[in-house]
């Protein structure tokens, strides 16, 4: 039996090239999406502001440890892919940051005696 590890993962990009039926629904969504909705969900949480220049998902993604955190980040860059290319919106510029869940470090700080 393998084991599996949970990882966040944070796609971020830059809008590239949005058309206007594009830009009028970011828009109109943009209060949706702002800093209150950042959770690391399965399906993402997408997050970007009125400028429309950058955006970021977050992805909690579970896959087998021995994949690693690359594997993960395949994963998430694939799902933002699919979903922003589904809701016809451009984009370039995907890059991630990883954080494995499972070997996370928690450093706990003792109360004061």
């Amino acid at each position: 039996m393998s084991e599996r590890h949970t990882y966040r993962v944070i796609v971020r990009g830059v809008w590239d090239g949005l058309g206007e039926a594009s830009r009028a629904r970011l828009l109109s969504e943009v209060d949706d999406h702002g800093l209150t909705s950042m959770t690391f969900t399965e399906e993402g949480s997408l997050t970007y502001d009125r400028a429309l220049k950058h955006f970021s998902w977050r992805f909690t993604v579970v896959s087998e440890a021995a994949d690693g955190e690359e594997m993960a980040a395949a994963i998430a860059e694939d799902r933002a892919e699919s979903a922003l290319t589904a809701l016809g919106h451009g984009f370039r510029d995907l890059r991630c940051t990883v954080t494995d869940l499972d070997t996370m470090k928690v450093n706990h700080k003792g109360g004061r005696r």
